[in-house]
């Protein structure tokens, strides 16, 4: 029996942009959580850009499952799409060669690490921001905090030299930019190879204490990183460690703003911030989809998926499951703890969360300290905007400086 396909429609891709949740919410309504088609916009892709056999996840259960089986569902679709620009990652790896990578580069963040990140690095960069804007009483926090401090917390952990910052971000955002202007962002991948070949090569005669310096000496059971693995890597921690730590620290900071009383308890009670960082992942993820392939015919909530199927497996909607959340559609952060699955599930779980969770709290933490009558300037009309990437194009606010 054939099963109807379900695109996203000309009429549906604008609001795709705009805000896909109601698209996502009739999807899991009228397919219980698996469909042939796709929760992504292919009207103005070529023909055959569109994989043959596409289905979707969209149901919590759905998406977990595809998450966590990664012997049926795997990775390696990566091969062909992010992988072209950054070389062979730990993002497409399966298996045992998943599990020898992960563990050599788990190495440059182990907790200890984290716990003198924030004083020595995290802190001083969002608070040496906050420094830039503070007096003037009004400032665009997309464009003069979120945007920004990732970028130069990454470039600290690596050690790169201050005045190589311009340069770095610049390769970054054309490499993160794949998707609108590929060949530029093949000419940044490569100059980042050099770069980093160059990082990788001082510090073979000359160790540090950064996240370069880490990978150069980590080693498990006598096993080295080679170099393509460590320069892949770091290209990697680009859009990972960059892109999607800008979005999400974005999201909940206009996810409080809109919602005032929330915001008021967080500064009343710095325990809530935890639980609105959480809230902020789940309601608004910063990457609403990922791809999967599917290695063998299988049957996912009862639809059999054929082998050789791609999957767009819908974390945004997963995370808004009516089955599991109460509310579902609502953001609050006083709700009952459910965990979310905006790092994904399994062996494929990010391994940058606790920094990312440990970025969003200190940004928030120095915001509240610093800055007092936080008001969203509403006349432009700012918003969370994108698919799959979402979070606010502008963030106007006014402020006084506190104390």
């Amino acid at each position: 029996m054939d099963i109807p396909v379900l695109d996203v429609t000309a009429d549906e891709s604008a609001d795709l942009l705009r805000d896909p949740y109601p698209i996502f919410e009739r999807r899991r309504r009228e397919t219980g959580g698996v469909f042939r088609g796709s929760v992504m916009d292919w009207t103005k892709a070529a023909d055959e850009l569109r994989p043959d056999n596409l289905y979707a996840a969209v149901s919590f259960d759905a998406v977990n499952r595809v998450f966590r089986d990664s012997k049926v569902f795997n990775s390696q679709i990566y091969d062909t799409t992010i992988g072209l620009f950054m070389g062979p990652t730990i993002l497409a790896m399966e298996g045992k060669k998943h599990w020898e990578h992960r563990n050599l580069v788990s190495a440059a963040f182990k907790s200890k690490s984290l716990l003198r990140w924030e004083p020595e690095i995290v802190r001083p960069v969002v608070n040496g921001l906050i420094d830039e804007f503070v007096g003037a009483g009004e400032a665009d926090l997309v464009r003069d905090f979120t945007l920004e401090f990732p970028t130069r917390v990454i470039s600290k952990l690596l050690g790169l030299p201050d005045e190589d910052l311009p340069w770095f971000r610049k390769r970054a955002v054309e490499l993160i930019s794949y998707h609108v202007k590929y060949k530029r962002a093949f000419e940044a991948s490569a100059a980042l190879k050099d770069y980093f070949l160059d990082q990788i090569e001082k510090r073979k005669s000359k160790p540090t204490e950064d996240v370069i310096g880490d990978l150069v000496a980590a080693e498990i059971d006598g096993e080295k990183l080679s170099d393509e693995a460590i320069y892949s890597f770091l290209r990697l921690l680009l859009p990972a460690g960059l892109e999607t730590t800008y979005r999400s620290s974005g999201n909940l900071l206009f996810l409080l703003l809109t919602h005032p009383e929330q915001f008021r308890a967080v500064q009343a009670d710095r325990e809530l911030i935890a639980p609105a960082i959480e809230e902020g992942l789940r309601f608004e993820t910063p990457l609403t989809t990922v791809q999967r392939y599917a290695a063998e015919e299988t049957e996912l909530e009862g639809v059999t998926v054929p082998q050789g199927a791609v999957i767009d497996v819908c974390i945004g909607s997963a995370n808004r499951d009516e089955h599991r959340w109460e509310r579902s559609e609502e953001f609050d952060i006083f709700r009952k703890r459910t965990p979310h699955i905006s790092f994904a599930a399994g062996e494929h779980t990010c391994m940058g969360l606790h920094l990312a969770r440990m970025e969003t709290r200190v940004a928030l933490e120095c915001l509240l300290d610093r800055l007092s009558d936080i008001g969203l300037v509403t006349d432009d009309n700012p918003d969370i905007y994108g698919q799959p990437f979402r979070s606010p194009t502008a963030m106007p606010v006014t402020f006084a400086a506190a104390g």
